[in-house]
């Protein structure tokens, strides 16, 4: 059962093959055994998750069972949920027990999905490699002296070690399709505003994204289909039908079961900065999908190497005004001792943070203040609007754009720690599909010379979630690198 898809999963449970209560016991068990190592969850909830896994049994008994009744999983600790420790990987709120549900817990709770515990993750999703948490780094299941990307590392990590079936994430330049890149899983961000954000502890709001973690893009898809929903406590959120994602791939499979499909090849991302072993993996896979049908034709994003600068001035701009609200007064770390309220503030403040945290608030405030807001601010936003019109040129010329999602495979921990700008190029294919709103996936490629995931990234228009997951369906029924497992898992 550890390595069985969710549709497997599910047919067991309506079997009555194994209970509800049974399998989270299983998985509970193996977060004991394994999170030790990987230290992929923060907070494991066993009695919560038993409580649910007992709910769903009865569902399960009187005929009124979903497809995710019983199933269990990890949310992303950036996600409040009730009576549970939401930390968001950080000091600053490390003794913080939310009293509500985040829109996406909440449809997953009515859904009947059994949730394990609180996934590790960089602190307040700041970062690429799931190091700057305070409650220490992820470790990636294919080899532990690597890291598993970030900043939903902790997620990643958990379905890649068979520690929960699937997982939530965030993604804000990157944080689900790249840390599922480097642990060899798959990772869906949609179209910004399809997932609530209310509850969603924000970084950079006009950036952040829920999404969804598996082994799989079926299971991708029975997850996201249960995480979208219009919600009227978030002004982001998007009024549209919500939509049943793995209908669409139940179609039987063919020869040639992509025919038609054109997949664009940006010219940019296959320049220089790819290493070699990553080229040759997305090489293959490419040739794998045109065995499949597709067509592929070279596209242009001619603004794509601005994406960092212009994302590195508006995601910290949006955190300093984000971050502004954890000031020691209402909740979250207050130091112990303290002059006055100013004086308060700021060791509240310099105590709960953690460097990178520190740094990208400076670096958001700089460029709001009077005088630089017009030279970075504006100019940046300039910026994001034609990266979305390159898009938007290329996807006139194809259906879906495919490319490498991170340029190496996973570092070593602890590489790249004293080196931030380094950090930041490793979601240079990434981080302008955030820009520009769009959906993007990443599923498994092959191996590099190190033995270690690489992930290929797909990118559509608004809205093609179904396109992208029916795409790498396709590609997963004809491979097995979604099927392969680390060390960790027997």
């Amino acid at each position: 059962m550890i390595n069985a898809s969710l549709p497997e999963l599910r047919r067991a449970l309506d079997a009555r093959q194994i209970s509800a209560v049974e399998l989270a016991s299983l998985f509970l068990d193996r977060i004991d055994a394994l999170n030790p190592a990987l230290n992929a969850f923060i907070t494991v909830d066993r009695e919560g998750a038993l409580d649910a896994a007992r709910a769903a049994d009865a569902r399960i008994a009187s005929g009124s069972a979903g497809p995710l009744t019983g199933i269990p999983l990890a949310h992303k600790d950036v996600f409040c949920t009730e009576g549970v420790l939401t930390t968001c990987g950080s000091k600053m709120l490390a003794n913080f027990v939310s009293p509500y549900d985040a829109h996406v817990v909440s449809l997953l709770k009515a859904a009947g999905a059994v949730s394990l515990g609180k996934a590790n993750m960089d602190e307040f999703a700041m970062g690429s490699s799931n190091e700057s948490s305070y409650y220490g780094a992820v470790k990636n299941p294919w080899n532990l002296e690597r890291i598993p990307g970030g900043s939903s590392g902790g997620s990643a990590a958990a379905v890649a070690a068979r520690l929960a079936p699937v997982a939530t994430g965030t993604d804000t330049g990157g944080s689900v399709r790249q840390p599922a890149a480097y642990c060899g899983i798959t990772g869906i961000k949609p179209t910004y505003g399809l997932v609530s954000r209310y509850g969603m502890i924000a970084y950079a709001s006009s950036l952040d994204q829920g999404g969804a973690f598996g082994a799989s893009a079926e299971d991708c898809a029975l997850l996201l289909s249960a995480m979208t929903g219009f919600d009227e406590r978030d002004s982001t959120s998007l009024e549209r039908p919500t939509e049943d994602y793995a209908a669409a791939l139940a179609a039987p499979a063919s020869a040639r079961p992509l025919e038609g499909l054109r997949i664009g090849l940006p010219r940019e991302f296959f320049a220089e900065g790819m290493a070699d072993d990553v080229r040759a993996a997305i090489e293959a896979a490419l040739d794998q999908y045109r065995a499949l049908g597709a067509t592929t034709v070279e596209v242009s994003l001619p603004n794509a190497k601005l994406a960092i600068p212009a994302y590195y001035v508006i995601a910290p701009a949006e955190c300093s005004s984000n971050l502004s609200r954890f000031d020691g007064v209402r909740y979250g770390h207050r130091a112990a001792e303290y002059g006055d309220l100013a004086d308060m503030y700021a060791k509240s403040r310099a105590e709960g943070f953690g460097a990178e945290v520190k740094r990208r608030i400076l670096i958001g405030t700089y460029v709001l203040s009077h005088g630089y807001y017009d030279a970075y601010y504006l100019q940046a936003q300039r910026l994001r609007r034609l990266i979305a019109q390159d898009f938007q040129a290329a996807l006139q010329q194809c259906d879906l754009i495919a490319g490498p999602t991170t340029p190496t495979t996973a570092w070593a921990l602890g590489e790249k720690a004293d080196d931030p700008v380094q950090m930041y190029l490793s979601d240079i294919y990434t981080i302008a599909v955030n820009l520009a709103g769009l959906p993007g996936l990443s599923h498994p490629a092959g191996f590099g010379a190190d033995g270690l995931p690489v992930g290929l990234q797909l990118i559509g228009d608004y809205f093609a979630e179904t396109r992208l997951l029916n795409a790498a369906h396709r590609f997963q029924q004809a491979t097995d690198w979604h099927a392969r497992r680390p060390g960790c898992v027997a």
